[in-house]
């Protein structure tokens, strides 16, 4: 089983590394080129890469699943260096929401 604290400094430095990257070469780092193309064209690869989640997860094929998950957090992380939102905020909120229910959670978010 992997270590959470592990887990949390992992996706850290990979959001470290891709907050570098800001500003940086868009002909050598594909962070960097897509932190300049903007906003729109980050969340059409977010949509991308979960569509292929999805798709790994409903064809049961494990190795796809975990390659495109990787994908997908890559992707939402440059989302998160976009909107200057820091995984702590993320882990914040998921913490905050430990021990509630999902169902009860959900209905006070539309309130």
């Amino acid at each position: 089983m992997v270590n959470t604290n592990d887990t949390h400094m992992t996706i850290q430095r990979l959001y470290e590394i891709i907050e570098s990257r800001k500003g940086g070469d868009i002909e050598s780092s594909y962070s960097a080129r897509l932190l300049e193309l903007g906003t729109e064209r980050i969340a059409q690869k977010i949509g991308e890469e979960a569509l292929e989640t999805a798709i790994a997860a409903v064809t049961r094929n494990r190795k796809a699943m975990i390659d495109e998950s990787a994908d997908l957090i890559y992707h939402l992380l440059v989302a998160w260096v976009d909107s200057r939102i820091s995984p702590d905020d993320v882990m914040n909120e998921l913490e905050s929401r430990e021990g509630i229910s999902g169902l009860a959670e959900k209905a006070a978010r539309r309130k």
